[in-house]
């Protein structure tokens, strides 16, 4: 059974794993294919244009029933007595030669009772018998078209419909074909009343078959008397081709435009999420010890957008942590190196002290012991300061701090505590404009490292300078002294750790050679800098040593 406490595993496990169907890749997918989808849609759901195109269909039908009804009223009807009736021998042949230009129309004329006189579909063949000619057959839609036509439908009946008040819509296959029959009942009385009235409304239907009918009723008058019915059908054939037309396109632009969706998302994804996987196994590569200087692959370093941005920050941060790992592992050598020294002595003299009497060699021996334990208590109080001056400075807010009354207050400090021969501390600082970002309590410490370390170094009755002023963006702090100066091959080796070169007649192991390493990773750490350099007169005689400390102004 595996471990659950197991380490997670590996990103670079992820490599093996297909990018096609990545969570981004589909994130951009839904996004970017969303607004067309969206739009086509919109653009698909055409009641609106629909109904403008019926009713355009239905105008110039109306318009066509009114002529025939006028022709038959004219030319179709006699009085008889003291009203006007209809002629059926005259109105059927006259029917059908007005219908004769119009393939895709039926017309039927009924009477003033309803009952059906004429239909131009309906003619006496041989022998007399009666033949009906059906409507021409529909033209079947292609494979595409039938495709398109049957996805539409389907749609719309996920939609709301909107149906014209002034245009009757029945898209029941099964609905009853329109007949004017007496025998109908009272209902179809009173559409026979309103028909010869001229107030039925247009009806169109969806037929079994996929015919879409438009049917209007025109009274046929002679004079104001009406006479009968005229009763239009036709197929509406234009208006689902055009409405088919129109899908069509915009189905082909919405494909289109999918396939150009999906190209750009899957190239803004390898953009994206390829240059992402790149990092994660970079920095796993990292995490595993694999390219201490950074494993970062160059094309993403080359990049001049974000990807390449956060490339070269990741490649510094990796850098910058190898970097630390070896400070710190030099650190503790040289930690072991220094407390080895005194601890050695110190054992040296303990085992000599068990075998010697002598009272004077004795109390030689301790005092050895006294001086190494003082030092080593020296040594590791250096050491654990230095080791918390990052950790102090990386979770401390940078403040305004005025340095003037700093360096004012340790001139006065020294002035009160120098012996008469002790070199003289002079400060020439301005009282205003040396204020600077920082940790108040840690610039104390950098100032008393390096003007103690200028007096050690200074004869008697010498002088150490420190001058300040400001210098646009950053604060310029000198400490100056008259010492021997640095040798020129030392200039940096000064700032290492444990490093020291202490005056002639100094008692060794007053110092931890902390001091000056201690004071850069402070000056650092406030994204300032740190350096030394030697003073010379105008033969290039040295005479003294120079610090130079800048900080961020505030």
């Amino acid at each position: 059974m595996p471990d659950a406490g197991g380490p997670p595993p590996s990103p670079t496990t992820d490599r093996e794993k297909p990018r096609w169907l990545s969570p981004l890749l589909r994130r951009i997918l839904l996004l970017n294919a969303l607004p067309p989808a969206l739009l086509a849609a919109a653009l698909l759901y055409l009641d609106q244009y629909q109904n403008g195109l019926l009713a355009a269909e239905v105008e110039a039908l109306r318009t066509q029933a009114r002529i025939y009804a006028a022709a038959i009223g004219e030319a179709a009807t006699r009085p008889r007595d003291d009203r006007t009736i209809l002629v059926p021998e005259a109105a059927r042949p006259l029917l059908r030669r007005l219908v004769e230009p119009s393939p895709n129309t039926q017309a039927r004329l009924f009477d003033n009772t309803g009952l059906m006189v004429a239909d131009s579909r309906v003619r006496e063949g041989p022998g007399g018998a009666i033949v009906t000619e059906p409507l021409p057959p529909p033209q079947p839609p292609g494979v595409f078209a039938g495709t398109v036509a049957g996805l539409y439908d389907r749609l719309l009946t996920l939609l709301p419909r909107q149906v014209r008040t002034e245009v009757v819509v029945d898209v029941n296959p099964d609905a009853p074909s329109f007949d004017w029959q007496p025998e109908f009942g009272a209902d179809r009385r009173e559409e026979l009343r309103l028909a010869l009235e001229g107030g039925v409304r247009p009806y169109i239907r969806r037929t079994n078959d996929g015919r879409l009918l438009v049917s209007v009723a025109e009274p046929a008058r002679r004079g104001a008397a009406s006479v009968g019915i005229v009763l239009l059908t036709r197929e509406a054939r234009e208006v689902d081709a055009r409405l088919l037309d129109i899908r069509v396109s915009v189905l082909a632009l919405f494909s289109t435009a999918l396939v150009l969706t999906v190209l750009l998302s899957t190239y803004l994804s390898r953009t994206l999420a390829t240059p992402i996987l790149q990092l994660a196994r970079a920095a796993a590569a990292m995490r595993e010890g694999e390219g201490r200087g950074g494993s970062v692959p160059k094309p993403l370093l080359d990049r001049p957008d974000e990807i390449g941005v956060l490339a070269r920050d990741l490649q510094t941060a990796a850098r910058a942590l190898w970097a630390r790992i070896d400070a710190n592992e030099r650190f503790a050598a040289d930690v072991a190196h220094e407390l080895r020294n005194p601890l050695t002595s110190v054992r040296s003299a303990i085992e000599t002290l068990r075998r010697i009497e002598d009272p004077v060699k004795q109390r030689r021996l301790l005092a050895i012991i006294s001086d190494d334990a003082v030092r080593m208590d020296r040594l590791i109080n250096d050491i654990a300061d230095s080791s918390r001056v990052d950790a102090e400075l990386s979770r401390t807010i940078a403040q305004p701090v005025d340095v003037a009354p700093i360096l004012s207050a340790l001139g006065e400090l020294h002035a009160a505590t120098r012996d008469d021969e002790d070199p003289v501390v002079e400060i020439e600082a301005p009282q205003e404009g040396l204020i600077v970002r920082g940790v108040e309590g840690r610039i104390v410490q950098v100032f008393r490292n390096l003007i103690g370390n200028a007096v050690s170094f200074s004869p008697a009755n010498g002088h150490v300078t420190v001058r300040a002023r400001p210098t646009g963006q950053m604060v310029e702090f000198v400490v100056e002294d008259e010492g021997p100066g640095i040798p020129d091959a030392k200039l940096e080796s000064i700032f290492d750790r444990f490093y020291s070169e202490r005056p002639s007649g100094e008692r060794f192991g007053q110092h931890s050679g902390l001091g000056l390493s201690i004071s850069r990773q402070i000056v650092e750490g406030l994204r300032g800098r740190i350096s030394a350099e030697n003073k010379r007169d105008a033969n290039g005689t040295i005479t003294g040593a120079r610090f130079i400390v800048t900080l961020p102004a505030a």
